[in-house]
């Protein structure tokens, strides 16, 4: 999630916040950030302060004009453990420090049991864009998505999704797609179909970051889910139902118009600005660690933030290309990906390159039949 300047001078700024820290009201077997967490010499830093989220607020509209955009999404941990007050504090002191003009975005990502009512007017009120995880059916989704108390959570997390259906809430689906899962396209894609779902995004399961998990997806298991995936998105498209899977429109986007919209897709990682409760900086979600920590948000301005990122070592590291990509026909496009889901996508025998072997042409010829007066 970069900072970028266009050629206008026109600045659009993402900052990605957690303002509950590593703290969840749910135990998911599998969770990176809980990993990520308890590698770090503190593994929670509690709930953002409202003095601190200020501070993050002021030094970041100082250097915003008119016509600039900012978004704020919301990651955890759980966000909404900081409560709504937290979130309705946020949105008036950052609509206060706004200069005229400049755009504010929200986005937050949830699992769900915690938004009603009072949440979704909230949403609505700001225009959130929210992230909601569920991984399937009820079977597939609480083998590994279980409450703090040990009981599955399906039926509570359809029950949120109703209610941002209810009120008109824009919103994508996250799921985890793990070893087992990626058995269970078909199965998968029944449920996506019955529940309407629109938008859906499958993130791998990694391993952790010391040791190795049985849930972890491997590059062949990535190559099966989306081989078998494919022609059922296909036929559902051709029958005018095209549902975004992020993954085949990140492709299609980059293929079509050379611009990665996603960080690591090119093998290169990008900007981004992480922001702990406690204001800390850091260059990635996935090393949120505490060797990478960069700068302070409540003490620096965006500016001197984003040039920390930018010279950081951690950004520098991803500059070359593994040696498996030599004579891949897609390293230009690819470069061996995220190097956090090295194993899981790309490695040796890579589940992208199969994937695209197989399935490029027709996904390109999909979206340019529904997109060609758009790419």
């Amino acid at each position: 999630m970069p900072i970028t300047e266009r050629q206008d001078n026109v600045k659009n700024l993402t900052i990605m916040i957690k303002p509950a820290s590593s703290l969840c009201d749910m135990a998911c077997s599998y969770c990176f950030y809980s990993d990520v967490a308890a590698s770090r010499s503190e593994a929670s830093l509690g709930i953002m302060e409202k003095a601190v989220a200020a501070s993050v607020i002021r030094n970041i509209f100082s250097e915003l004009e008119a016509g600039d955009s900012v978004t704020f999404a919301f990651q955890g941990g759980e966000p909404s453990i900081a409560g709504l007050d937290y979130f309705t504090f946020f949105a008036d002191t950052a609509q206060k420090a706004a200069s005229p003009r400049v755009k504010i975005n929200y986005a937050l990502q949830t699992n769900g049991l915690m938004i009603d009512e009072a949440w979704c007017r909230f949403f609505k009120a700001h225009k959130f864009l929210i992230g909601l995880s569920l991984d399937g059916d009820a079977a597939i989704h609480n083998k590994n998505r279980a409450d703090n108390t040990g009981k599955g959570t399906f039926n509570r997390v359809t029950e949120a999704k109703k209610l941002l259906d209810k009120h008109r809430i824009d919103y994508n689906i996250l799921s985890v797609l793990t070893a087992e899962s990626s058995r269970r396209a078909v199965k998968l894609w029944d449920f996506i179909v019955k529940q309407g779902i629109r938008y859906i995004q499958f993130i791998p399961c990694l391993e952790p970051l010391l040791g190795q998990s049985a849930s972890a997806l491997t590059s062949g298991k990535f190559y099966h889910f989306y081989s078998n995936l494919f022609p059922l998105w296909k036929k559902e498209a051709a029958n005018g139902n095209l549902v975004s899977i992020k993954l085949f429109e990140d492709l299609a986007v980059l293929h079509l118009t050379g611009q990665p919209v996603t960080c690591g897709l090119s093998g290169r990682c990008k900007p981004q600005i992480i922001v702990e409760a406690d204001g800390s900086v850091y260059p990635c979600d996935f090393y949120v660690l505490d060797e990478y920590r960069l700068s302070d948000l409540t003490k620096s301005s965006i500016r001197e933030v984003f040039d920390a990122v930018v010279n950081s070592d951690f950004l520098k590291e991803s500059a070359g290309q593994p040696v498996y990509c030599e004579n891949c026909a897609y390293k230009a496009w690819c470069g061996g990906g995220c190097k956090r889901m090295a194993k899981a996508v790309y490695g040796e025998n890579c589940g992208m390159r199969m994937f695209l072997d197989e399935c490029l042409s027709p996904l390109l010829a999909v979206y340019r039949r529904y997109y060609k007066d758009n790419l």
